[in-house]
């Protein structure tokens, strides 16, 4: 019978393991945080139920990547939510988007790069971000539908 088991010794730095043990490799790796928001929008030039002043849940996902800290950490997932919630979410959160955001249609095309945008100069502003980078922003407007803004596309095009 397998049971639930405390552990006996908590590890403790400098004591079970080293600081310089901390960072296990100086690869680069990408962590993802996902927020969601609620906004009403409607679209120019459509011609569909979106031509509509109408709402929805956004879900943005943001894959930053970088190399680890002494830590072993690419950038806190706190931080993360602390650029998202100062820097981006204000412009859409349970806003009437065709007025908050620069003159677009706002679609999850045109959402999903200006959002790329203010994340990406955001990592840029702090230097202990040094390294990290924007790979990728999805943004939901439904469960099954979503934009992209990939790195690649963003530099070379």
């Amino acid at each position: 019978m397998h049971g639930f088991r405390i552990v006996d010794k908590l590890q403790k730095i400098d004591e079970d393991i080293g600081r310089n043990q901390l960072k296990y490799h100086s690869k680069r790796v990408m962590v993802s945080k996902e927020f969601t928001f609620d906004a009403a929008h409607h679209l120019h030039e459509y011609e569909g139920k979106c031509m509509n002043l109408h709402g929805h849940t956004y879900k943005v996902i943001f894959g930053i990547s970088g190399f680890v800290d002494d830590r072993g950490l690419v950038i806190d997932f706190g931080d993360v939510k602390e650029i998202w919630t100062n820097e981006i979410k204000n412009f859409l959160d349970h806003k009437y988007l065709n007025e908050t955001l620069p003159p677009m249609n706002t679609t999850a095309e045109n959402m999903v790069v200006w959002i790329y945008e203010k994340m990406k100069d955001a990592l840029e502003r702090e230097e202990q971000h040094q390294g990290a980078r924007v790979e990728f922003v999805r943004l939901y407007e439904t469960p099954t539908s979503y934009g992209e803004a990939r790195r690649e596309w963003m530099e070379s095009e």
